[in-house]
């Protein structure tokens, strides 16, 4: 209730300036026409929580699909726990590849109303095919698909239908959801610092939203699919799709826009052509030597300009200033030729993505810990006892406790530890996003550590004489909690980290880019996840050994493949840890190039601003 009273409170707070005119955003954004943005008529909570709702509802109908896949490939098409596991870690590894092409035509061409537009409906068009393929093609005989009734064998025809469906879900929802977080953030003026702390909560409320979103896929559709009633889970995914689609474009007259900035490849290729080019000139220290534009223009239309910093100095010979570039200054100007002479914005956009990469990479392993809950997870929980006298527990909807966990943790760090941080800091800021992301994988450590025990446990009490009793383990489902909660929250320190260091750490002309980053750590997670469990395999298989993942759980060594996870987790923490502190943090001007000098003095911050943590 409090957050939504200061929710209120920020959009009743909207006033016109002492002159009685407008007062219009400061950060350069626009408003459906192109005119600039009036504060008051667009953007802040009244667009953002509408583009809350918009992620709970395409998220609902996302894991209405995804949550219970693994399932659907084992009982539906027959296929073994290992081949169905890797199957999803695939899928769910392109969603988040299809990322970078919506962040790409985002940024570039689109912009990101449009790309969440065309690509939400590519995700409608895919859940009504899927939808259409269950129930037309793929669930015979009739009733077939729960637990005890296999289905009968299938047509090429119908299994290819059933891919392009499953993978034009992934099209869509992989290239709308980076787009639509930083469309989001996009929605909150981060100049202003009631609108710019309500840019950062922002994260964390999208990020819970897209929890709670699954909630009701992992209760009610995961039981429902568990039962075998397929075809209903999939026609209320497709559903709820089309209404998060109608509420986005209800939403069109308030939002705020930035307009696309263009390739970014060919401002990248011209800084290391530029500097290639230059590789013999004499370098000296500063800044002085390296040319940029006149203060209120930009290399990169609308972009604040980047200060200057230092690493990666090959790069800054694109920027210096030669007699053979231009006779005179004025002359330079209107002259210059980009594949010669780079601006140091341009330069600094190249280094920014340089040193976003390390860090990036690190956050691949905790994926493929992250991508486990979907798959293995899912498999070992199946083979436990999941009957609650007479109700049976769908394995899958355990990940309610993640979801739970992760509403649970939102609150304790925003509420409670950010706030206890800071004060001990003695600065506005907690903790910071780099050392959030090391402590979530430091949880995530504890994660497996606490998976792997619980299967210890299982295989201790399992009937291994059984040859196809796969769930003949006596010990209860619920002892899968910790495991659920620890990886819940983990999430919101790692994905919540990234989501806000990528945003804020990105170039202004690649911000959908920056979430980008974050999902498709998620994908390479999920096809390193699949990569390992078949090295796992083919290595851990023998004549008298089935492997660690067999289709009978009760013969694998599970455990092992979990323990296997926190060993490489925690050989990632220690490389994250020396490329955190390695990390050096994009300097703005404090200012959006292009403004009008004359508003400076009432609405413009012109010193220097330093995003540190």
């Amino acid at each position: 209730m409090a957050c939504l009273n200061s929710i209120c409170k920020e959009v009743s707070d909207e006033k016109r300036n002492t002159k009685g005119e407008e007062v219009y955003t400061l950060d350069g954004a626009v408003d459906r026409h192109g005119k600039p943005a009036i504060r008051s008529k667009t953007g802040t909570w009244v667009a953002g929580i509408l583009l809350l709702v918009n992620q709970g509802l395409a998220t609902l109908a996302f894991f209405g699909v995804g949550v219970n896949l693994v399932l659907f490939l084992t009982r539906v098409l027959g296929q073994d726990n290992a081949e169905a596991a890797n199957n999803v870690s695939k899928w769910t590894g392109t969603v988040y590849i299809f990322s970078l092409l919506g962040a790409f035509l985002s940024d570039s061409y689109w912009g990101r109303y449009k790309t969440c537009a065309i690509f939400q409906a590519i995700f409608v068009v895919g859940l009504v095919l899927l939808s259409v393929s269950s129930s037309a093609f793929l669930l015979k005989p009739s009733g077939c698909g729960d637990e005890e009734t296999p289905c009968g064998s299938h047509s090429t025809f119908h299994i290819s239908f059933f891919y392009l469906s499953i993978y034009l879900v992934a099209l869509g929802n992989g290239g709308y959801q980076p787009t639509i977080a930083t469309f989001g953030a996009d929605q909150f003026d981060e100049e202003d610092p009631k609108e710019g702390h309500s840019k950062i909560a922002f994260f964390s409320f999208f990020y819970l939203a897209l929890n709670l979103g699954s909630l009701f896929s992992n209760t009610i559709l995961g039981y429902f699919e568990d039962q075998g009633m397929w075809t209903l889970g999939f026609w209320a995914s497709a559903g709820s799709a089309f209404l998060a689609l109608v509420l986005f474009l209800i939403g069109t007259p308030r939002y705020r826009h930035f307009k696309p900035q263009g390739n970014p490849l060919s401002r990248f290729c011209q800084v290391l052509v530029a500097a290639f080019r230059k590789w013999k000139v004499q370098m000296t220290p500063g800044e002085d030597h390296l040319f940029e534009m006149d203060k209120n223009e930009s290399a990169i239309n609308g972009d604040r300009r980047i200060l200057h910093t230092e690493g990666f100095s090959f790069l800054d010979r694109a920027a210096i200033m030669t007699q053979k570039d231009y006779a005179n200054e004025e002359e330079n100007v209107e002259g210059r030729n980009p594949w010669r002479l780079c601006t140091i914005t341009q330069v600094e956009e190249v280094k920014c993505i340089l040193r976003l990469l390390p860090i990036w990479l690190c956050t691949i392993l905790y994926s493929v810990v992250f991508t486990q809950m979907a798959s293995l997870f899912v498999e070992q929980g199946d083979a436990m006892n999941t009957k609650i006298s007479n109700f049976d527990i769908p394995a899958a909807s355990m990940s309610s406790f993640d979801i739970i966990s992760v509403a649970t943790f939102i609150f304790i760090y925003r509420r409670i530890l950010d706030p206890i941080v800071a004060r001990i800091k003695t600065g506005p800021k907690g903790l910071t996003e780099l050392q959030r992301m090391g402590i979530g994988l430091v949880i995530a450590i504890l994660a497996m550590i606490a998976a792997g025990v619980v299967e210890v446990f299982r295989l201790k009490h399992a009937n291994k004489d059984c040859p196809n009793c796969n769930n003949s383990s006596p010990l209860s489902i619920f002892w899968q909690i910790p495991q659920y909660v620890l990886i819940g929250a983990s999430e919101v320190f790692m994905y919540v980290g990234q989501l806000e260091f990528f945003n804020a750490q990105a170039p202004d002309g690649l911000k959908s880019f920056g979430s980008a980053l974050c999902m498709t750590s998620i994908s390479l997670g999920n096809y390193v996840s699949s990569l390992l469990v078949t090295m796992v395999m083919k290595i851990s298989t023998r004549d008298n050994m089935p492997g660690w993942i067999p289709g009978n759980l009760n013969k694998g060594r599970l455990d092992l493949f979990y323990f296997l996870l926190a060993a490489l987790t925690t050989a990632d923490l220690v490389i994250y840890i020396i490329c955190a502190r390695w990390y050096k943090y994009i300097k703005f001007d404090g200012r959006s190039s292009g403004e009008d000098d004359s508003n400076n003095n009432n609405n413009l911050h012109t010193s220097k601003a330093e995003f540190r943590v």
